[in-house]
């Protein structure tokens, strides 16, 4: 069992969100940050890192979310 296996669906959803979306206003920043790097303008460390920051658990809810549907139960 790995450690994305022992986490908690719910959990991750929230952080996601939670992360994902914030700043709720005027823009999360993660949008802005997805902007920044479809424009070209994603260049300095702490926007990288606010990326990074913001997206990781995105991320991380997808590969749980993929684990689970590929994953055999009973």
């Amino acid at each position: 069992m790995t450690l994305i296996d022992r986490l908690p669906l719910s959990y991750v959803a929230i952080v996601a969100f939670a992360l994902g979306l914030a700043p709720f206003r005027p823009m999360p920043h993660l949008v802005e940050k997805l902007m920044m790097l479809g424009a070209g303008t994603l260049t300095q460390p702490v926007d990288i890192f606010d990326l990074a920051m913001h997206g990781l658990p995105v991320v991380l809810l997808i590969v749980k979310l993929a684990l689970c549907l590929r994953t055999p139960r009973g």
